[in-house]
């Protein structure tokens, strides 16, 4: 049985579901684009090609093994994107918390049935109907679980919003030992550049101490600001909207000391090597075109 542990982003990853590219299906119309950056490169005919981002997520996986991770893979669904597996389930402690997921997307939580079932089911959650979440906005931070919420009237009318007011209080049920802290993030269905499809795309923890934050990406400056105290200024590295694009905040720990990095984010990882981290360059940006990067390609189960 696997012994599920995850109290951090950062600490020694020891098992992960990595998602996988293949069989990914046809280019979607855009009616059925998810966010707006995928519409974005719909129409413009760059839509990323299948053998592309297999070959991105071995590249991924190879950097994985060297560091002795244990690396589980979806059973591969026929024309079916299983390359984002944090948005299928999260693990917080010894939890597994199944995400409540856009409905067509049902099936990729039953291509990981193979890492279920090594799981103990009681420590499997399943969250009542109403309770709205994906593991792009769930972040166990020491004390905190930090999560990126849209709490305003119009939230049905946004693909983009993800998690719900719902998923907060059902976050407090679960865990509450823990203080849980929301932050409104800004949500556009057609502006990539103003939207922050989870929290995970304005903000990551990183190393000890330290994060990766976007200002724009949060809907209230107070949210914002409150993180910046969190750290402190100096150890916060600031990301433009052209970076939070880039998905800048979407790279992946290994430990407190090694981070996957897309291998063109020259500015951040030239940054991150100066605080005196360890950085995996990988090219993901053919993923990215799909507004998601390196975390959200993962689902860690166990960090010692």
């Amino acid at each position: 049985m696997l012994q599920l542990n995850v109290q951090d982003e950062t600490s020694l990853l020891k098992a992960v579901v990595l998602g996988t590219a293949k069989s990914c299906g046809p280019v979607p119309s855009p009616q059925e684009a998810y966010d707006p950056k995928s519409l974005e490169n719909i129409l413009a005919g760059t839509y990323p090609k299948e053998a592309d981002m297999v070959e991105e997520m071995e590249a991924f996986n190879a950097v994985l093994q060297k560091h002795g991770v244990q690396v589980f893979r979806p059973e591969v669904l026929a024309d079916c994107n299983q390359i984002f597996s944090r948005d299928i389930a999260f693990v917080i402690e010894d939890k597994l918390i199944k995400a409540n997921i856009l409905p067509d997307r049902e099936k990729e939580f039953d291509a990981i049935i193979h890492v279920l079932d090594v799981i103990n089911p009681e420590n499997i959650l399943i969250p009542p109907h109403d309770v709205h979440v994906e593991g792009g906005d769930v972040m166990p931070c020491k004390d905190y679980i930090f999560v990126g919420t849209y709490s305003g009237e119009d939230y049905a009318s946004y693909i983009t919003a993800r998690t719900n007011v719902a998923a907060v209080e059902y976050l407090k049920e679960q865990f509450p030992h823990k203080k849980i802290k929301s932050f409104e993030l800004r949500k556009s269905n057609t502006n990539p550049k103003e939207n922050a499809l989870h929290l995970d795309c304005c903000f990551q923890p990183i190393g000890k101490d330290k994060a990766i934050l976007h200002k724009n990406g949060f809907l209230k400056e107070e949210d914002y600001l409150w993180l910046v105290d969190y750290f402190g200024k100096e150890n916060v590295f600031d990301i433009s909207s052209d970076e939070m694009y880039q998905m800048f905040s979407n790279v992946f720990s290994i430990s407190t000391e090694v981070i996957v990095s897309e291998k063109s984010f020259t500015r951040l990882n030239k940054w991150l090597r100066d605080q005196g981290f360890t950085v995996e360059e990988v090219p993901y940006a053919e993923i990215g075109k799909q507004e998601g990067l390196l975390r959200c390609s993962t689902l860690p189960l166990i960090r010692e």
